[in-house]
């Protein structure tokens, strides 16, 4: 029979799922998608403010939805989340885990009871104190995770697992030829930016900005004395154009997101030159860039500019298999992250 898991993306103010058919197999196949909005303030940069609210919108998305699976895996990524380079004497994976709360408190913003960590194996090398496994440490703030697994286990689903979102990321983008070579991985979600750089299909290196596509958002309508559905609209239309203004609003929304964006990608390009400046050796081929922020026009020609590599936009769906009976009018990059937590489930 065949297993079937639903990975869960929790958005500023989307909920979105991906269900798919044997994510353990060489050709998983992706069976539905769907989402559902949730009130303003439930949930804050992926992370839930109002229970009850978002466990209402759960159990709406899997009614209207269709789903025929209850076992989810859930996605973190925002500002309490760290994930940091870390080293730790040779061992089973299982002892250095159970090692980690001894050797990571000073890299820690919170006491280590505070916090849920995990290692993710890298390489291995040689220290003049014997053998190491080098990786990536991942801390989360506990209370953030638990209140995520509350709201979805109230709808009356299963939470299989916890993953991080970069690394779902880089699951379902790094195939193929990109895993052949070592390149960044550029999602800009609506209030955080992922950054993966992978080298030979490894994941070496995560960073989490906290800016993304509503940075530039709220500044058009803070600044313009606008309502949100109309600064959306201002950054649909208007986005990094060189076209010239056509009235006043547009002049000095031109400046607006010109200067929003230029912080943003001046974020991106000094999180790829730390990457390059840490690892001796290591230079990066070219950004694959996803996320709903990537549809702003124009940023694909800005980011290559800035950091003077070639930019393709993200294509999760180049070796995922699609059932025939699946409908969806949504973008890919919309279904990108709950596609790789799915993903995620065979790890």
């Amino acid at each position: 029979m065949a297993s079937r898991i639903v990975g869960i993306d929790l958005g500023r103010d989307t909920i979105r799922a991906v269900e798919v058919e044997n994510p353990d197999k060489a050709r998983p196949v992706v069976t539905k998608y769907h989402e559902v909005p949730v009130p303003e303030g439930a949930l804050r940069s992926g992370e839930v403010r109002e229970l009850n609210t978002v466990t209402a919108a759960v159990k709406k998305l899997w009614s209207s939805g269709g789903f025929s699976s209850k076992n989810v895996v859930l996605g973190m990524a925002n500002q309490r989340v760290l994930v940091r380079d870390l080293s730790m004497p040779k061992m089973g994976l299982t002892q250095i885990r159970e090692a980690l709360p001894f050797q990571v408190q000073d890299m820690l913003p919170v006491p280590v009871a505070d916090a849920l960590l995990d290692f993710y194996p890298i390489s291995e090398s040689e220290s003049p104190t014997g053998p190491l496994v080098n990786g990536l440490l991942v801390a989360a703030i506990k209370e953030s995770v638990l209140g995520n697994v509350n709201a979805i286990r109230q709808a009356g689903l299963n939470v299989k697992e916890v993953d991080l979102i970069p690394f779902a990321l880089h699951r379902v983008l790094v195939r193929g030829p990109l895993a052949q070579t070592t390149v960044a991985i550029v999602d800009i979600g609506s209030s955080t930016t992922n950054v993966v750089i992978s080298e030979m299909g490894v994941p070496q290196f995560v960073r989490i900005i906290p800016m993304g596509g509503s940075s530039i958002t709220e500044a058009l309508r803070s600044r313009l004395e606008v309502t949100e559905e109309q600064a959306e609209s201002i950054k649909a239309h208007r986005g990094l154009s060189s076209a010239p203004a056509t009235s006043e609003l547009d002049f000095a929304s031109i400046d607006i997101i010109r200067a929003s964006a230029l912080e943003l990608l001046n974020g991106i390009r000094n999180t790829l030159n730390f990457y390059v400046g840490s690892h001796e050796g290591q230079a990066i081929q070219g950004i694959v860039l996803s996320g709903g922020g990537a549809r702003l026009s124009g940023i694909v020609q800005a980011l290559g500019d800035m950091t003077r590599l070639q930019v393709i936009a993200a294509d999760a769906f180049s070796t995922i298999e699609v059932a025939k009976s699946f409908k969806s009018t949504a973008s890919p990059q919309s279904m990108t992250v709950a596609l790789g937590l799915a993903l995620g489930s065979a790890a």
